[in-house]
């Protein structure tokens, strides 16, 4: 199993020599105590509390994963130490507000924490992330009374949160729940439905769960606009805030999947539990969604993080392992063979690995700076602050969901390839990576429903191609300032040209359209990768531009890492970039191509 290794050196290459974030802090009304010092210090301390309590628990608890017994689920051995020592180290609330046992740093430092944490251990981070969600929905949406009771427990890490969206009939349709609420005198609710696929519904790590609930009053009307939202504790709470009577809900079941095993998913049953609406009625998914972009940012921390980690084994082992001799001659000619690191095809697994997740990386930081804007202007009361960054956060989270999922899916696919045979066996744990990293594809929307997002409401139906323009136009301002650099020149010319055709091909989608509804969803998915790659290559340009000037400033004690920046830029847009092309012609092929077959001439016989 791959020894994790924080990769702090190119954290702050991107915080402080990217994309500037002490100025971007020292901008932020809840900034001042974001420091370079004080931020340098917390991923310091971060790092070590990934590197030396959670890693080593991430192969012994795919072993054991979570046993249901009586109701009650058990995380595997060493898991709640890790997470006791995780909460009292304040990590809960590191950017919650002071007011609610937070430390009232900046949302981006959350994310910072989230990367360590989930690169290091995603099953263990997954119980903490999902209590965020929880704690976000309170935070926005809250009475100050529910603020009080449950949101201060969830930030000090004392009682754990969970979203309680899908059903069994239902998973992105939420249109169709059927968890009923029904009115009791006293003002709460008695909830009443079956949840599936919720992650830490149940566990041993807090002493209390709080469960955000989707559910619908008697007379809600039906579809999307008749679903209301609720908090639903494990325990209820008294009047003192100490643990009250155990509530009407229960673990049904632990799914058995393929993997993140350490991580309880759990079949959920309210039987009639007690349950506190939370914001207005039949409000439930417009509640829900205020945090959906944040939490959609997190679940693609998913694609980076397990990439790095696979990428550390496979270059470990790539520096170790010897087989055959290079085709160039012997590099190793003291040993019976050459280090496979020699060889050009595992020089290009190692590299598209790495192209993804420093690129993945630079994509994530550039869009935290919008959430930090974001929960700003929630914390100031400020509505245009807060539309304007939720819009750009809006449209970059799609992307970044569902573009770095399939991206780090296929970077923990070419660990395992690195490793040959021995990538298939446990004991070297590249499979283990792989297993966990496909699930993150596929929760919080699909690819596919993350591509109909983007094209089809961020793009076409909500901003009408602006979106696509004013993203495109800051590529465009960029590459301007550094074309008159003939080093840079070759990636400015390709990206002013990608940021012309992103704007043509949003335009022909939009037109064919018009007539052919179903080219949006044919198209979606191109569409969204074609993005992503465009994403992509904006970031390594700007990661090579810093590199080139830091160079020429005399950058000698990290000359080595400046100098990879370049070459892996380099490597980006000449390998992986080329793939954007394909999309591009893929997507504006005619739907007849998708829709011709009759639904019949599926069957097989």
């Amino acid at each position: 199993m791959p020894a994790y290794k924080a990769p702090l050196r190119d954290m702050r290459f991107l915080l402080n020599e990217v994309f500037d974030y002490p100025a971007h802090y020292a901008g932020l009304s809840n900034g001042a105590d974001a420091t370079p010092d004080m931020v340098d210090a917390i991923l310091s301390e971060c790092a070590k509390f990934c590197e030396e309590v959670l890693s080593p628990l991430y192969a012994s608890g795919d072993e054991e994963g979570c046993v249901l017994e009586n109701g009650e689920v058990r995380t595997p051995k060493g898991f709640k130490e890790a997470y006791n020592q995780y909460a009292q180290g304040g990590w809960q609330g590191l950017s919650h507000p002071t007011e609610f046992g937070g430390q009232g740093l900046p949302a981006s430092m959350g994310l910072f924490k989230q990367e360590m944490m989930g690169t290091a251990n995603w099953p263990f981070a997954m119980y903490p992330g999902l209590s965020l969600g929880a704690m976000n929905t309170i935070l926005l949406h809250g009475s100050e009374d529910q603020k009080q009771t449950w949101l201060i427990p969830l930030t000090e890490g004392r009682w754990g949160g969970t979203m309680c969206l899908t059903e069994p009939q239902c998973g992105t349709d939420l249109g169709q729940v059927k968890t009923k609420a029904e009115p009791q005198a006293d003002g709460t609710y008695k909830i009443t439905g079956t949840k599936i696929f919720i992650s830490s519904g149940e566990h041993d790590l807090n002493e209390n769960i709080v469960h955000i609930v989707l559910a619908r009053l008697p007379d809600a009307p039906k579809g999307t606009r008749g679903i209301s939202l609720f908090i639903v504790p494990k325990f209820l709470a008294n009047p003192d805030g100490s643990l009250g009577a155990r509530n009407q809900v229960s673990c049904g079941a632990l799914e058995k999947k393929m993997g993140i095993k350490a991580s309880a998913t759990c079949v959920m049953n309210f039987d009639g539990a007690t349950g506190f609406l939370i914001g207005p009625e039949n409000k439930g998914l417009e509640c829900m969604f205020t945090f959906m972009n944040t939490a959609r940012i997190g679940t693609a921390i998913q694609g980076v993080g397990p990439a790095e980690l696979s990428y550390q084994g496979a270059l470990a082992y790539a520096k170790e392992r010897r087989s055959m001799r290079a085709l160039s001659g012997k590099k190793n000619p003291d040993s019976v063979a050459d280090t496979i690191i020699n060889h050009a095809d595992v020089r290009r697994m190692l590299l598209t690995q790495k192209a993804i997740v420093e690129g993945g990386r630079a994509m994530l930081y550039f869009a935290a700076k919008y959430a930090d804007h974001m929960v700003c202007g929630h914390l100031e009361n400020d509505e245009r602050k807060v539309e304007k960054y939720d819009d750009k956060l809006g449209f970059v989270t799609p992307i970044l969901k569902g573009f770095l999922t399939e991206l780090g899916y296929e970077a923990t696919n070419l660990g395992m390839q690195v490793f040959g045979g021995h990538g298939y066996i446990r004991e070297h744990g590249m499979e283990q990576i792989v297993r966990d990293t496909k699930i993150a594809t596929l929760y919080e929307g699909t690819t596919g429903v993350q591509a109909l997002d983007l094209l089809g409401r961020k793009v076409l139906m909500m901003t009408q191609g602006k979106a696509v323009r004013d993203f495109t136009l800051q590529i465009t301002h960029f590459a301007r300032k550094v074309v008159t650099d003939k080093r840079q020149r070759p990636m400015a010319w390709t990206l002013l040209k990608l940021a012309a055709q992103w704007n043509y091909l949003t335009v022909r989608l939009a037109l064919i359209a018009r007539k052919d509804r179903e080219m949006v969803s044919s198209a979606a998915n191109d569409f969204l990768m074609f993005s992503g790659y465009c994403f992509m290559a904006y970031m390594w340009a700007k990661m090579a531009s810093v590199a080139y000037r830091k160079l020429d400033n005399g950058g000698a004690d990290s000359q080595a890492f400046y100098e990879a920046k370049i070459a892996t830029a380099n490597f980006y847009f000449e390998r992986l970039l080329p793939r954007a092309q394909a999309h591009a012609s893929s997507m504006l092929a005619d739907t007849a191509s998708v829709m011709q077959l009759d639904e019949a001439h599926f069957a097989f016989e």
